[in-house]
């Protein structure tokens, strides 16, 4: 609809009614450039990926690690996968402390042994920087590393394990009954002794003589005679029984 009001600066002037028509629609938004944020981005993780970037590199060492061997892979897999067995065997081992636990409490004589040993940590770690809780879990996990290592033969483990054992039988007597005190250190010892079937097997108590190095020395049943000078040609000629007349 056209508008007969006189134009304006030379151009018409729209009515009303022309304002209120259907707008223009907007372009289409898959016309406009789209923003560059990550092509950087993207850009440095193509050129990883080619010869010689650092993540084709890394792929190549994981690549040929399982045909070099341990000698021949790259160090940081080394490292990797040191770690990884490091954080393996500290969550088995703390599985295994927990289960050797419930174990032993289901046993009639574990509590002869368990309860001294908790009441003389509580009554001792009042003033530390631990609780006797922290204190005894470390008991645990020592005696527990000290069973294994000597089981493999570690001979750090094995005297770990015998501090361990003669620290438990100690704090067994000081903090059990009176009236029971021998029985429950006696059991105490045969708990450790028992174990120790493990953790020191293999151990002996006999000396270990090494002895020298001794040079090989062969005898042998032969006679070397030691071989004459020739007699010269011209004695051939002369008696044996001729000798020269001395003064």
């Amino acid at each position: 609809m056209h508008s007969d009001d006189k134009p304006i600066n030379g151009q018409p002037n729209p009515s009303f009614l022309d304002l209120l028509g259907p707008t223009p629609e907007p372009p289409d938004m898959k016309d406009w450039p789209r923003p560059k944020r990550f092509a950087g981005l993207r850009e440095a993780w193509d050129a990883s990926w080619k010869q010689g970037g650092f993540l084709h590199e890394r792929w190549e060492d994981v690549r040929h690690a399982r045909f070099a061997g341990w000698h021949g892979m790259a160090n940081w897999i080394k490292t990797v996968l040191s770690l990884a067995s490091v954080c393996a065997f500290i969550i088995l081992l703390d599985a295994a402390g927990d289960i050797v636990s419930v174990v032993a409490h289901r046993i009639t004589f574990w509590p002869v042994i368990d309860t001294p040993i908790r009441t003389y940590i509580a009554q001792h770690t009042g003033h530390l920087a631990v609780s006797g809780s922290a204190v005894y879990a470390f008991w645990q996990a020592a005696g527990l590393l000290g069973l294994v290592g000597g089981f493999f033969h570690s001979t750090g483990a094995r005297i770990t394990y015998s501090l361990w054992g003669a620290a438990s039988i100690a704090m067994v007597w000081s903090a059990s009954p009176a009236d029971g005190r021998t029985v429950a250190t006696g059991i105490a010892v045969l708990a450790w002794t028992t174990a120790s079937v493990f953790a020191l097997r293999g151990l002996s108590l006999r000396p270990v003589i090494h002895t020298a190095f001794q040079p090989h020395i062969d005898i042998r049943p032969e006679v070397h005679v030691p071989a004459q000078p020739a007699p010269a040609h011209d004695d051939l000629d002369k008696p044996d029984n001729v000798h020269p007349l001395q003064r």
